[in-house]
């Protein structure tokens, strides 16, 4: 492996309103100026993975996930496919980052989704950006699906929740991964507790991420909600801890490879509807 081009990826899983947590991972990352040379995201991380690689700094993150709620992404909807619809979603998240395609991306990004006819997932590199997080988020059975080019996609944990494999598709050799459904373990909840903790577990494993990450961040939150946005200073201050604790591992991985760190140079590029776009230069 050429140590001087090793690239190091983000896997951010899914979590619904835990999402928040990745950008409080991202903030101590980027301030240890460990470069994200690509990124991957499946539902809630989706969200986090799309806002980074098109440039919003960390507080515009978060004061993004501290001004959102339901009413900003979601509506009712006819139960035909789905009793909410995430529409609301892809004008939100345009006025934020802007009508951009994946390719447009200062960082290389992808988002996962399930197709619903195959079972299998999908990993989304091109086409457009709020169209791709939509589907990755919409959780099939409550939430409509999203036809893309013809095919149904669904909520990528379904088949891949913490998308290791797809960071590596873009091309990274060292792969931090960001947790975020850590079963609660409610089992005094009696059989509805076993069945949710279950339904954890699924979610969880699918696509086997958590045990093909090179390094597994999994912030302490298994005792909060998964539909709570008001909780996301917590979640923010939740993922940083546990990026910190995960620190040493990380710094010790690179220095291994013969990563040499620097300090971050934040050099502003382009923008999208006059956010600028940032790049990294290690």
């Amino acid at each position: 492996m050429d140590k001087q081009k090793i690239q190091i990826g983000l896997a951010l899983g899914g979590g619904v309103a835990r999402g928040p947590a990745h950008v409080g991972v991202l903030s101590v990352l980027e301030e240890a100026g460990i470069p994200i040379h690509c990124v991957a995201g499946t539902s809630a991380g989706s969200i986090v993975g799309a806002a980074y690689c098109a440039g919003l700094t960390v507080s515009q993150m978060q004061e993004l996930a501290q001004n959102t709620g339901w009413r900003d992404v979601a509506r009712l909807a006819w139960p035909k496919r789905g009793f909410v619809s995430f529409a609301k979603m892809e004008p939100w998240l345009e006025g934020w980052l802007g009508k951009l395609d994946i390719r447009d991306l200062a960082i290389p990004f992808a988002a996962v989704v399930t197709d619903l006819e195959s079972g299998e997932p999908v990993v989304l590199r091109a086409g457009r950006l709020a169209t791709a997080v939509r589907a990755s988020c919409s959780v099939p059975g409550v939430v409509t699906p999203v036809r893309i080019n013809g095919r149904l996609y669904c909520d990528g944990g379904v088949s891949d929740n913490l998308p290791v494999s797809a960071v590596r598709e873009l091309g990274a050799d060292y792969v931090i991964g960001v947790d975020l459904f850590a079963p609660s373990g409610r089992l005094r909840w009696g059989p509805f507790g076993l069945g949710a903790t279950a339904l954890e577990l699924l979610v969880r494993h699918a696509g086997g991420g958590v045990r093909q990450a090179d390094c597994l961040i999994v912030p302490d939150i298994s005792e909060f909600s998964y539909f709570r946005f008001s909780q996301s200073r917590q979640f923010i201050e939740l993922g940083a801890q546990a990026a910190r604790q995960a620190l040493p591992k990380i710094l010790a991985d690179l220095k291994r490879l013969g990563v040499s760190l620097t300090a971050p140079q934040v050099q502003e590029t382009a923008a999208f509807n006059g956010r600028s776009h940032i790049s990294l230069n290690v």
